[in-house]
């Protein structure tokens, strides 16, 4: 990773944003731009160079991570320490520099957190907030980082085998969930993207029912929403099966509603390319839907971005107008969900392109019976 290109861009913002620098306190951005991995630090990133700030317990991980920043270890807490700098060197520079204004990440400062830093920092020195300046960096993925999310997909995907392999009617949803939660530790995952969803039955049509002691039932759905994170960067994977056999009125409408999702979720795909925006992609999906007569069950948005969060820009959603680019990583995810019944979603990641996408995700999507 070329952190020290990643701050240099960053800092291409400075002058048309009005600032001097930027205290980045968000851990993935810290990630992004320095390669810090633990759990307390601040990144100030200067015209003259960057300084990444940490506590005790991570002075050897931070200097053994830390790329493109000289690393201070704060002895009386990070705000302290950075007001010490900062105060340090306006003295050296002088007071005849003028007014300094520190760009802030105003989405990940909570109101005390920003009273803390306002009061640890010294006179003539302003705050200004900022919004999502590395997160829109972030959402361009560099080729290093095509190469960890291709092989955290390569490894969700797996987990899928093992589901279908401890599925049955009877299991627990958390057994399914905790088997293919140990095969990811198993295979070298650092851990699970969010909560693994194992939804059955009327429990399928919650977008977000995580696995429950709930045991699974003959003659419905399991939406199984999982992903793993390798490398740093997250994957996220949706597959829904029909348990049992789906046969007579109810299973006619489970395969047409099942057929449709899919429909929906292929047409959404192929309407992926650079160019083309994020409120597009989403208006395919659901295009599809309402001409099967499905559409007031699409309750979510299509899909969002995804890297070293799970939930990243852009998001994919109706009205949006961010524009695809080329190396963007995205969730192409359409569902119906019908309250008391059943739910259905199909979920792959894709890399845009320019004349279209490359779909990560390789699992297949035939309706499956267990």
């Amino acid at each position: 990773m070329n952190f020290l290109l990643r701050q240099g861009k960053l800092r291409e913002q400075f002058a048309p944003g009005g600032m001097d620098a930027l205290l980045v306190s968000h851990l993935p951005n810290i990630r992004y731009l320095c390669g810090f991995t633990g759990s307390a630090g601040l990144l100030l990133v200067a015209e003259a160079g960057s300084v990444f700030f940490t506590d005790v317990r991570y002075d050897v991980q931070a200097r053994e991570e830390v790329k493109g920043a000289k690393v201070l270890i704060a002895r009386s807490g990070l705000v302290g320490a950075l007001g010490e700098w900062v105060a340090a060197r306006r003295k050296k520079s002088g007071t005849k520099s003028g007014p300094w204004t520190l760009g802030i990440e105003a989405e990940h400062l909570t109101v005390a957190e920003r009273k803390r830093l306002a009061d640890g920092l010294p006179s003539g020195l302003r705050l200004k907030n900022t919004t999502a300046l590395v997160e829109r960096a972030r959402m361009v993925k560099d080729d290093g980082e095509l190469a960890l999310i291709r092989a955290a997909v390569e490894l969700g995907a797996s987990l899928f085998d093992r589901a279908l392999e401890v599925m049955r009617p009877g299991v627990l949803e958390t057994d399914v969930a905790a088997e293919m939660e140990y095969a990811a530790r198993l295979a070298g995952a650092e851990g699970m993207s969010f909560a693994t969803i194992i939804a059955s039955g009327a429990r399928s049509a919650l977008p977000h029912g995580r696995a429950t002691e709930q045991a699974i039932a003959p003659g419905g759905f399991v939406v199984c929403d999982f992903g793993v994170i390798l490398g740093g960067y997250c994957s996220d994977q949706t597959r829904t099966v029909w348990v049992g056999r789906a046969l007579g009125p109810n299973g006619n409408e489970a395969r047409g509603a099942y057929d449709a999702v899919r429909d929906a979720q292929e047409s959404a795909i192929a309407s992926v390319r650079a160019g083309v925006s994020a409120g597009e992609v989403d208006a395919a999906a659901r295009k599809v839907l309402q001409k099967a007569g499905l559409g007031r069950y699409f309750t979510h948005s299509t899909g969002h971005g995804v890297g070293l969060e799970i939930h990243e820009a852009p998001r994919i959603a109706a009205g949006q107008k961010e524009v695809l680019q080329p190396g963007m990583v995205i969730t192409i995810e359409p569902g119906v969900y019908l309250p008391g019944k059943w739910g259905v979603r199909i979920e792959d990641m894709v890399a845009v392109r320019e004349g279209g996408c490359e779909v990560l995700t390789p699992s297949g999507k035939d309706f499956l019976t267990i």
